[in-house]
């Protein structure tokens, strides 16, 4: 069993996108799936009790090795070329595409009020989003929807993970207390740094004073 164990470990090492457990089973036909989820799930066990740098997550429909994320900061210094990030235009389109897939480009701009054609073919061109078909009305617009890199990027298992409404409000919120929490303490900051430069020009002004003192008692 630890030998079958190695092997589906590195399996899953060398595959380039998250490994399915059926996939797993073209290479062990005569294992049950239940008995590879197992492993797996004794893989993920104890990478998670290792707490090291890499962790075996379960995203877009199947496992993948991934580094831990209080370490981006080194892997950055790392890595030369900066990742590349979608622009706002493109993130709206994506966050339309998302929920409401499947949709077509008309429905997209009544949504945002823009035309989406550039966006669309930036997301089609880094494959977050696919051409799942044509809808039957006239024209045949195309009609999209996310793919599997999509789940990968966005750390999802399969998109029933997307955030609802309810929980988006909240993390909204959340931000926006945060970000007060940060301008509070920077007022903080701000006050203090004023409150020592008034201590300084007090200083300096009864240092003046006293040097004045001493040279009229010397005259």
């Amino acid at each position: 069993m630890e030998k079958i164990k190695a092997v589906i470990e590195s399996l899953i090492f060398a595959s380039d996108t998250p490994l399915a457990p059926e996939k797993i089973r073209s290479v062990f036909p005569e294992m049950d799936k239940k008995d590879i989820q197992e492993i797996i799930a004794q893989l993920v066990t104890e990478y998670n009790e290792r707490q090291g740098g890499i962790f075996l997550q379960e995203v877009a429909g199947g496992f993948q090795f991934r580094t831990s994320p209080e370490l981006s900061q080194w892997i950055k210094k790392l890595k030369s070329t900066k990742p590349h990030s979608l622009s706002p235009q493109a993130l709206e389109t994506l966050a339309i595409i998302a929920y409401k897939q499947p949709i077509v480009k008309s429905e997209i701009e009544d949504i945002r009020g823009v035309d989406v054609g550039g966006p669309l073919k930036g997301l089609l061109e880094r494959k977050l989003i696919r051409i799942v078909g044509r809808k039957d009305v006239p024209g045949k617009p195309i009609i999209y929807g996310t793919t599997r890199k999509f789940l990968e990027v966005f750390n999802l298992k399969d998109i029933m993970d997307l955030p609802n409404i309810r929980e988006l409000k909240e993390l909204h919120q959340q931000q926006e207390l945060q970000q007060q929490e940060l301008l509070e303490q920077d007022q903080e900051i701000s006050e203090r740094q004023q409150e020592l430069m008034e201590c300084d020009q007090d200083g300096a002004k009864q240092e003046s004073t006293e040097e004045k003192i001493e040279e009229a008692s010397d005259l």
